[in-house]
């Protein structure tokens, strides 16, 4: 939810080309340095345990954003790693607890709920520095609200077995039906191991590219639409429907999904709703901005959604399903790091966005062909 909070507020108060850049980076790239942090606390704590406290280190996170612009850089890497684990541990909880045929519901309802949140907070943004004398700090302070009430609602699950979880040891939980292939057991719970196989480097590169443009589109989208000749506060507000859409793309992207055995045609899917909001962008960015915001956020919020989808349906099991996770949001949140820093650089470069728009549209390219093998359900 703290990461679209900057896309709203740069326009109207002040954020330096600099400072946007830099917190558009920071998220990626401290999640991709920090994910692989989620196996070792899996196996001491559990997913329950491990949930709950990445549940407090967002919350105190939330709250340092609000301590200057020091305090919102370190706050934005204490949130990403907190951010991190969660991502990380959510795909094995969700595999755990539900049945096979629940997965997609489940993972959706999970997107939903931060996509929903993530735009009532973005939509407040604008009329709380208003209100509060142009003051961001008290608008980055929403984030603490909805930071607070994650970590009440997973506190219950501190009531589960304490028992940690250690390699080769079956977790607890309803054991469903394996999907996809299988994999030796001496790779399937270390994230180095999984890499071995086209199935991982394939998830690595499909999550990369995805989240890359997610990252990006998020830091740069308002500035794209103001450069047009959008008025301020109307990109802020554009932002707010792009996350809107990332909620509704997260949440119905991966039930379609999880019903088939083959995502290849969902994934699909994804490219062609994307590529339309950013050839709108290029073609008329000022129309019907709220279109392109909307599909934008509904291409990107499903694939960000469907990735988890992916590790539970090609993993054999929880320690597999563990190792695929850590290892695609490693690496994957490492290619996403450059996506910030190149679009401002060929921003300043070229003095349009027509450059950075054209390598949006090579990237979903790419992201298409890496994904069919994760896509395909096959040993």
């Amino acid at each position: 939810m703290a990461f679209g909070q900057l896309g709203p507020l740069a326009p109207v108060a002040g954020f330096g080309t600099g400072t946007v850049t830099l917190l558009g980076l920071l998220p990626p790239l401290c999640m991709g340095l920090f994910a692989p942090l989620a196996t070792p606390v899996r196996r001491r704590l559990g997913e329950e345990r491990g949930l709950f406290w990445a549940s407090v280190l967002l919350l105190a996170g939330a709250v340092v954003r609000v301590l200057g612009l020091p305090g919102l850089f370190v706050g934005t890497v204490i949130v990403s790693i907190a951010t991190a684990t969660v991502n990380v541990l959510v795909p094995v909880f969700v595999r755990s607890r539900f049945e096979h045929r629940r997965v997609g519901v489940m993972m959706g309802v999970y997107a939903l709920s931060m996509g929903a949140g993530s735009a009532l907070v973005a939509a407040l943004m604008v009329p709380v520095w208003q209100a509060s004398g142009h003051s961001w700090q008290a608008a980055m302070g929403l984030a603490v609200i909805p930071s607070a009430l994650a970590a009440v609602a997973v506190a219950p699950q501190l009531r589960a077995p304490a028992a940690a979880v250690r390699p080769g040891t079956p977790p607890t939980g309803p054991r469903p039906r394996p999907s996809g292939p299988s994999v030796p057991a001496t790779t399937a719970g270390r994230p180095g191991g999984v890499l071995r196989t086209g199935l991982a480097w394939s998830l690595v590169a499909y999550f990369g590219f995805q989240t890359l443009l997610f990252y990006t589109t998020l830091a740069w989208l308002p500035a794209i639409l103001v450069d047009a000749g959008v008025a301020g506060t109307t990109a802020g507000t554009m932002q707010s429907l792009f996350i809107v859409g990332v909620a509704v793309g997260g949440f119905v992207l991966p039930v379609l999904a999880a019903a088939r055995a083959d995502q290849r045609p969902h994934l699909v899917g994804i490219v062609l709703v994307c590529a339309t909001g950013y050839v709108g962008l290029l073609a008329a960015p000022g129309s019907v901005p709220a279109l392109w915001s909307l599909l934008l956020g509904a291409g990107l919020g499903g694939g960000q959604a469907v990735a988890g989808v992916l590790y539970v349906k090609r993993g054999r099991d929880h320690e597999h399903v563990a190792a695929l996770s850590a290892a695609a949001q490693t690496g994957g949140y490492l290619i996403a790091a450059t996506g910030p820093l190149t679009a401002s650089v060929l921003r300043t470069a070229t003095g349009t966005w027509q450059a950075p728009l054209l390598t949006f549209l090579g990237v979903l390219a790419l992201s298409l062909v890496t994904s069919l093998r994760a896509g395909h359900d096959r040993p």
